[in-house]
């Protein structure tokens, strides 16, 4: 099994290409510059995570018919960070017919058009970079997997990795699991025989804390709680008797005290994962919502950082730029230079 080396500490650049308000080249122009990249190098880190929509790359109305100037964007990311010494995870965050924000309306999983469509793309990708050697470079074929079983999702994994295989023998392939890629779907994933290929999941537990007061996350708007770290929910079992159809999402941390331990406890499935299999593991997305107290937002970094560096799991962190979760704010000014400190540390 070859060694996964060069992503250990990493930041996502959310809100780019990908998760942006609107299709505008002037955003897409402006809103990461070489000279964040430089910046990220800065801070020690050795990658970053390029989550991209593919109507950056193909439009609807025109399937297959690649844009050159999206494609350049990846170009220009790719050659700032060679310049500056980064890697760089390509994510495809938003696929032809899926989306982890549309879940009632995706159509990938149903439709053999939208997933012909989709290993084309991931094909037309393959193509442009598979003699790229600098900067490090991983293919990760889809963000944020959610559907009823992981079945489907398995055999359309291993049909993008067979497509990107005949292309490009030697990148990296990063595959997830289902639920949003939670770690405890780890188990489900169907691996692949292939000594290049990672797996990854993301981390936002416990999320009464990192995603305290997020305005999407209806049960935790109602709650409207301002939560420490380490600690508890304050009232959460009340909460529950009178809104007993948030239960499923919370119960299990009423009156658990958030600290270390439970960390160590929600990241189990990654720990048994390592042990079970000996493949590489990597933690694509954490972080804690800018709502939560800063110096909470730090010990749990610090918490669940040293938990990864001990389990040898490479990480990005979410995400670099506004995102309700940045590290640098809508100015490019730093948020929290110790929170930097402590995401960028080996």
């Amino acid at each position: 099994m070859d060694h996964f080396s060069g992503y250990q500490v990493g930041v996502n650049l959310g809100g780019w290409l990908s998760q942006y308000a609107a299709y505008d080249p002037a955003h897409f122009e402006s809103f990461i510059t070489e000279a964040d990249i430089r910046r990220i190098a800065g801070w020690g880190m050795d990658h970053v995570r390029l989550p991209v929509d593919y109507p950056v790359l193909e439009d609807d109305a025109r399937p297959g018919q690649y844009k050159e100037t999206g494609f350049g964007y990846i170009d220009r990311c790719l050659d700032w960070c060679a310049a500056a010494g980064l890697n760089l995870i390509l994510d495809i965050h938003r696929a032809p017919g899926y989306s982890f924000t549309t879940l009632g309306e995706n159509t990938l999983f149903d439709s053999e058009a939208a997933q012909a469509r989709f290993v084309a793309l991931w094909a037309a990708l393959a193509r442009r970079y598979a003699d790229r050697r600098s900067p490090g470079l991983v293919f990760a074929l889809l963000n944020d997997v959610v559907l009823p079983d992981s079945a489907p999702w398995n055999r359309l994994a291993h049909r993008l990795h067979a497509a990107i295989r005949a292309i490009d023998p030697a990148h990296w392939i990063m595959v997830g699991g289902n639920l949003y890629n939670s770690v405890t779907t780890l188990a489900e994933i169907a691996l692949v025989d292939d000594p290049r290929t990672v797996y990854t999941f993301h981390c936002y537990e416990p999320m009464p804390f990192t995603h305290q007061k997020a305005p999407w996350v209806e049960s935790l708007r109602v709650l409207d709680r301002t939560v420490d770290y380490p600690g508890t929910v304050d009232g959460l079992d009340r909460f529950l008797e009178v809104h007993p159809g948030y239960g499923q999402f919370l119960d299990q941390w009423v009156n658990r005290r958030m600290d270390k331990a439970s960390l160590r406890e929600v990241l189990q499935p990654a720990l048994d994962f390592l042990a079970r299999t000996g493949r590489p593991l990597y933690c694509g997305e954490f972080g804690v919502i800018d709502r939560a107290p800063l110096e909470s937002n730090q010990r749990w970094h610090a918490d669940f950082v040293d938990l990864l560096r001990e389990a040898g799991i490479g990480r990005a962190v979410w995400s670099y730029k506004q995102m309700d979760f940045g590290l640098v704010d809508g100015q490019g000014r730093v948020v929290s230079d110790e929170l930097v400190k402590i995401v960028s540390a080996a």
